[in-house]
């Protein structure tokens, strides 16, 4: 079995201090494999925020694997924005944009959607998927292949950001190379959920976390996914933050099995407040 810690959006500059300990706590002692951060770990890239972001996933002690998001970049320096938009990420996050992580039970590609030229909205183009399309066809045995990217591929019509470019694409060769999640963010909400399902094609599991530590809410608590990976199941755990404890605890838990036409959840082992699971 696997566990993957996933994180998204802490926005730091926006992060509430009294959420760090409490998450860094929390993560450290479910003990992944892996912590997969989806992207806008700062609120303007600044640098300082980059620090603070530095020293966050310092303490976490897993291996860690990030891509960046649209806050990720300056917004108002415009020279900066156009010529050297990563400099700061990859100063203190990390020097690769699309990491790579690879073990015997799974693969983890980092793809990353940040559009320059948007102030918000991101793509998923064709390069980013000729990489994910060759490092999946060269895996070799049965591993679970996870894709993590900042902007989702499918957003439901309530969720009011611009949609992702390329994602009709993207989400036509991921089912067919496959691909068994998507973990992303950038909404700002929590969800589960298959995507993808359409006669001849395999359906892939989106997994949205929110936002980890920003006061930046939209209705719902911080929380972080913990998913579970063992053979043809995946548990993915949702952890809120509960003020009155302090901690991050669980709060929903989704299971899913895979069959012939791909991911599909399991209704009978869904917990409390789980619709979104559908």
């Amino acid at each position: 079995m696997r566990r993957v810690v996933h994180l998204s959006d802490l926005h730091f500059g926006t992060e509430d201090p009294a959420l760090l300990d409490p998450l860094v706590a929390r993560v450290n002692a479910l003990k992944p494999d892996l912590v997969a951060v989806s992207g806008d770990l700062t609120q303007r890239a600044w640098r300082e925020q980059f620090q603070s972001a530095r020293v966050f996933l310092d303490r976490l002690e897993a291996p860690q694997l990030c891509v960046p998001g649209n806050h990720d970049i300056p917004l108002f320096n415009l020279v900066f924005r156009f010529f050297w938009p990563f400099r700061r990420y990859r100063r203190w996050i990390g020097r690769e944009l699309e990491p790579v992580h690879s073990d015997d039970a799974m693969i983890v590609i980092g793809v990353n959607t940040v559009n320059v030229y948007a102030h918000q909205s991101g793509w998923f183009g064709a390069a980013a998927l000729a990489r994910v399309r060759a490092a999946f066809e060269a895996t070799k045995g049965r591993r679970i292949r996870i894709v993590v990217a900042h902007h989702p591929l499918e957003q439901r019509p309530e969720d009011r950001k611009t949609p992702t470019e390329g994602a009709a694409e993207a989400i036509e060769e991921l089912s067919r190379l496959k691909t068994d999640v998507v973990l992303s963010g950038h909404l700002h909400n929590w969800r589960a959920a298959p995507f993808a399902e359409a006669p001849g094609r395999s359906a892939v599991l989106q997994v949205h976390a929110g936002t980890g530590l920003s006061t930046r809410l939209r209705g719902e608590p911080n929380d972080f996914n913990l998913l579970e990976i063992d053979g043809h199941t995946i548990d993915v755990t949702r952890y809120s933050y509960a003020a009155q404890a302090r901690s991050f605890d669980a709060a929903e838990t989704c299971r899913f099995e895979k069959a012939d036409g791909g991911w599909r959840l399991l209704q009978d082992t869904v917990r409390p407040g789980v619709a979104r699971c559908r």
